[in-house]
């Protein structure tokens, strides 16, 4: 199941630094993560200081 950044997420870019395969970029209040490439790794997930990055 593919990862998605809840509300919770603080536009920091951490996340998105972190992902190996370019999945996550910046939204228009948010990241957002493309479930089409997202692999599942929880790279995300692991670095976000306000746990903003959940399975789906």
């Amino acid at each position: 199941m593919a990862y998605k950044i809840t509300d919770a997420c603080i536009s920091c870019g951490a996340c998105a630094a972190e992902c190996p395969v370019e999945a996550i970029s910046a939204g228009d209040d948010r990241y957002v993560i493309d479930p089409e490439k997202c692999i599942e790794c929880g790279a995300c997930a692991n670095v976000c200081p306000v746990d903003a990055p959940k399975q789906d």
